[in-house]
């Protein structure tokens, strides 16, 4: 059996996915802390994770995650759960620049995108996780490989930026799974699969 690859973002009303945590520094990074999602939203997040056997990952989103998981596992609760099986599980990492990930259980894939996807999904029975990544998750649009988006959609508009589905990205029918609002802030959570 192979493993679906399941694109999960932080998404604005007017499709933004430009810096959500705030990290990378641009104009309007960090919209997503301004929203309690609660427990529901976390229950989302790591039911996303649990299902999962493996991340892919975009260099810049990597690098972020690398400075910021290994650091919060043994934190109380939830958020050191979290932290543990994102520390542990294989992560591959899609850049043409890194050499040397020193995040552990990590992986360089730098040849033909797609076909290298190919073989990973046939590596693992559980889901392939795409975080963030928005340049990679153009890649994955264009080459047909996305089976599953998780979308949590803020109630914001960003006006600008960087967006999922620019301009151009091939027609795909996909039909809903599960919706529900999550938290006290309207934080809406939808899950989409391939309709075909």
């Amino acid at each position: 059996m192979s493993a679906k690859l399941v694109v999960t973002e932080f998404i604005t009303l007017d499709g933004g996915v430009e810096d959500p945590g705030g990290s990378e520094n641009f104009e309007h990074g960090g919209w997503n802390f301004e929203y309690d999602i609660g427990e529901e939203g976390g229950k989302f997040k790591m039911d996303e994770l649990v299902a999962a056997d493996a991340q892919l990952l975009g260099r810049v989103t990597y690098e972020g995650f690398a400075a910021a998981w290994p650091d919060r596992e043994g934190t109380p609760g939830p958020e050191g759960e979290f932290a543990k099986k994102f520390n542990e599980m294989p992560k591959h990492v899609v850049s043409t620049t890194l050499t040397d990930p020193e995040w552990n259980n990590s992986s360089v894939i730098s040849g033909d995108v797609p076909e290298e996807i190919g073989k990973l999904k046939d590596q693992y029975d559980g889901d392939i996780l795409v975080s963030g990544s928005v340049t990679l998750v153009k890649t994955l649009i264009e080459s047909d490989l996305v089976d599953q988006w998780n979308l949590m959609f803020f109630p914001t508009l960003l006006g600008s930026g960087k967006r999922l589905f620019p301009d151009g990205v091939p027609r795909r029918n996909l039909k809903v799974v599960e919706e529900k609002t999550v938290g006290p802030d309207g934080v809406w959570t939808a899950i989409y699969e391939r309709a075909d």
